[in-house]
């Protein structure tokens, strides 16, 4: 399934997640830190999504609460 996610608190405007399964197949960040963010989406790309919300949850950027790896772990808690 296809899923949207706005993203709070950070360069990335859209969080797109294509998850079936518990697997991550596919992201796509729309915004922020682009070759980043390429390469967050690469490595998870394949990853059952509990063990990407167990690696990514809590990640800061800088003086922000969150970061782009944090709000894709959140989006995927709401996909579950």
């Amino acid at each position: 399934m296809k899923y949207e996610f706005t993203p709070e608190g950070v360069c990335s405007r859209k969080i797109y997640i294509d998850a079936e399964d518990g697997i991550v197949n596919d992201v796509l960040f729309v915004g922020g830190c682009n070759g980043n963010l390429k390469g967050i989406a690469s490595l998870v790309k394949g990853m059952p999504v509990d063990e990407v919300i167990e690696r990514l949850s809590g990640i800061t950027c800088g003086m922000k609460g969150t970061s782009c790896p944090d709000q894709l772990a959140r989006a995927l808690e709401e996909i579950l």
